[in-house]
């Protein structure tokens, strides 16, 4: 029979496993600070984030685990670990498309970590202007969701912004019925914006069909309205039960479970290469007899994968279009600098609108 270690044993080690993991996070803090003296040293003076060290360090750390945890719990608590040692050096602020819990500070969250401090924007415009404008080193807009399709207003600001996209993030949407109630059949009303409503619409209609369901202007408000009211529920995510100290009454309630929005970072830096990376560009060609084709065929020729194209007005003159596409690589690659090369010689305007690394998870 195999002996089985007594429980105050393996309390005691896992005290003493806390104590070394504690000095060794304050050891790694320590470096931390004294990399920011160096930096300053050498007259560096602005945002310390560096999203291409990031997607390195954490590639490494998803490389070396070898379980019992899941790369996704190592990844989350090495962010946090960052996000609390960044901000001894310098605090971020990160623009988000407000109100306080929606998904969009949930990805600023979990791109940033928690440390960061984030700031609630009204619009995408203002989460653009905010960073142009030095108020914040970064921005979290969306761009596109895998049942809704393209964020259209991200694609059109994008054409004036001088801003660079540094980075992005995945967020798996997963609606939750949250409220202060203690059974669902205390609930006398849902509120929830429309799509997502929508999106749980089979659930709701399975489950509580006979509660009234009322469209608002953001979950993140549905949860405050919630907050305020007896009886009341809301269809929101976590970070928005958070906030508001609501229960999680039902987790993953939406119709759809691969439901996923694609979020950029933007913001003024431009990233180095990881050898994992993307680029996005913005190609505009004017109106002009097989102009796509044009500007398809040196990504054929250099051998380059795309893995997105979007066309959208470009409001500078009638049936003119321009193109978001999104390649994989560098635009530093000697291959990606062939293409674009090729392109200027063939397109009225091409915008590299950033490279950055390929979300880690």
């Amino acid at each position: 029979m195999t002996s089985v270690e007594p429980l105050s044993e393996l309390r005691n080690k896992i005290d003493a496993i806390d104590k070394e993991i504690l000095q060794l996070i304050n050891q790694r803090a320590s470096v931390a600070i004294d990399v920011a003296k160096t930096k300053m040293a050498e007259g560096e003076t602005g945002c310390f984030y560096r999203p291409d060290r990031e997607a390195l360090v954490l590639r490494r750390i998803k490389a070396l685990n070898q379980g019992p945890l899941d790369d996704e719990s190592v990844v989350r608590l090495f962010r946090e670990l960052m996000s609390a040692c960044l901000a001894l050096e310098k605090p971020l602020q990160v623009a988000f498309l407000g109100p306080e819990g929606t998904f969009t500070q949930q990805a600023a969250y979990k791109h940033f970590g928690h440390a960061a401090c984030t700031i609630a924007a009204t619009s995408i415009d203002d989460i653009f202007k905010l960073v142009e404008n030095d108020q914040c080193q970064f921005g979290v807009v969306p761009i596109e969701n895998s049942t809704e399709g393209v964020i259209t207003h991200t694609l059109d600001r994008f054409i004036t912004s001088p801003l660079q996209i540094c980075g992005e993030v995945e967020i798996r949407i997963h609606h939750n019925l949250i409220g202060s109630v203690e059974r669902l059949a205390d609930i006398t009303e849902i509120y929830s914006h429309q799509q997502s409503l929508a999106q749980c619409r089979k659930w709701l209609n399975r489950t509580i069909p006979d509660v009234p369901l009322t469209a608002v202007t953001s979950n993140a408000e549905a949860a405050k309205l919630a907050a305020k009211q007896p009886g009341k529920a809301a269809i929101a995510g976590e970070v928005a039960a958070d906030l508001y100290d609501l229960k999680i009454l039902e987790k993953n309630i939406e119709d759809e479970n691969d439901n996923t929005t694609r979020f950029l970072i933007i913001g003024s830096q431009i990233a180095n290469s990881t050898g994992d990376d993307k680029t996005s560009l913005l190609i505009s060609t004017g109106n002009q007899p097989g102009a796509l084709y044009k500007i398809l065929e040196p990504f054929a020729e250099y051998g380059i994968s795309m893995n997105r194209i979007e066309s959208r007005p470009s409001r500078q003159g009638l049936w003119e279009y321009v193109f978001f596409i999104d390649i994989d690589g560098h635009f530093q690659d000697p291959q990606i600098q062939k293409v674009l090369e090729s392109l200027k010689q063939r397109a009225e305007t091409v915008k590299v609108l950033g490279s950055y690394p390929k979300a880690v998870l």
